[in-house]
């Protein structure tokens, strides 16, 4: 049987669980469950009252919405790709559990409902942020950067840092300096916390014909960039203590979380081990999580807010 008639049956013979599985996991919900969250202090950053919870839910969902519909068609063009990758090939795509054309209509689908639920919470600011990130992640980052620039990740990056900008608009019709001030921290922290990955998998990008950072300047190299990005981030998680949007427990926090990020990705340099790199990977995820819970917490605050 064809791997199109296997996809068919499957499709029909699927339960209705196993089929919104499958779609939530097309939406990388681990992934979209970081960059909602980071999307969360710039709803009130800056503001003069925090939301209602309603409010919340709605401008989270439509963000939401927006991250989904950019993971399904970044994995509609990238199905054959991701076959070549261990950490890719088991994708509901690549494992031909899902017909293309279904993942591509989900993907306008998300697109839609992003665009509608922002529009309705916050006007047309917060849907055309939204809009535009869809479009620059897939045809600025999957079709353009991707697979022709070793810098792929360090420009596509913006698209991850847009949730701060779409919450912050969505309250007021503007975005505020501090939505923007969260836009550069994610910006800044996305090349080091890559960049760990493309080291320890750097055979299986250049088995899919993806130029990455390793394949051009090396596994040092690569370090040495990745320590130039942490250095330019720790000044700017500071920033908001500086302009007065947080208090002292975050300053306190966030020097004490940077300095522990800049030591592990030293010692990616020191060590030169893959293992390392890996830990660099992984505790970037730990670091943006506890950096952004901490802003929620100094948010809670009187002195946090301005």
């Amino acid at each position: 049987m064809s791997v199109l008639g296997t996809e068919i049956e499957a499709e029909g013979s699927r339960s209705l669980l196993d089929t919104v599985r499958l779609y939530v996991d097309i939406a990388r919900p681990r992934v979209l469950a970081l960059v909602v969250f980071t999307g969360l202090p710039a709803l009130v950053l800056g503001k003069s009252a925090w939301p209602t919870p309603a409010e919340t839910f709605w401008v989270l969902l439509g963000t939401a919405c927006a991250g989904g519909a950019s993971s399904a068609f970044n994995a509609w063009i990238e199905r054959d790709t991701d076959a070549f990758m261990a950490r890719t090939r088991k994708r509901p795509l690549p494992a031909a559990s899902v017909l293309p054309g279904a993942v591509l209509g989900y993907g306008a689908l998300l697109t839609v409902l992003s665009t509608v639920i922002l529009h309705a919470i916050g006007g047309w600011m917060p849907a055309l942020v939204a809009l535009a990130t869809i479009a620059f992640y897939v045809f600025g980052y999957t079709l353009w950067l991707k697979p022709r620039t070793p810098q792929n990740i360090v420009i596509g990056g913006a698209a991850g840092g847009t949730a701060p900008l779409i919450a912050s608009a969505a309250m007021d019709g503007h975005i505020s300096l501090g939505a923007w001030i969260l836009f550069a921290i994610i910006f800044l922290w996305t090349p080091p916390h890559f960049w760990g990955v493309a080291i320890v998998r750097q055979r299986e990008y250049a088995a899919a014909g993806l130029p990455m950072m390793p394949h051009a300047v090396g596994d040092q190299g690569t370090r040495w960039r990745s320590l130039a990005y942490t250095l330019l981030l720790l000044p700017v998680t500071l920033l908001p203590v500086w302009l007065g949007y947080l208090g002292p427990i975050y300053g306190v926090v966030a020097a004490a979380l940077g300095l522990w990020f800049l030591a592990l990705v030293v010692k990616s340099l020191v060590v030169r081990q893959h293992a390392v790199d890996w830990r660099v990977f992984k505790g970037s995820i730990g670091y943006l999580s506890l950096l952004f819970l901490v802003m929620l917490l100094d948010l809670s605050i009187p002195w946090g807010t301005t």
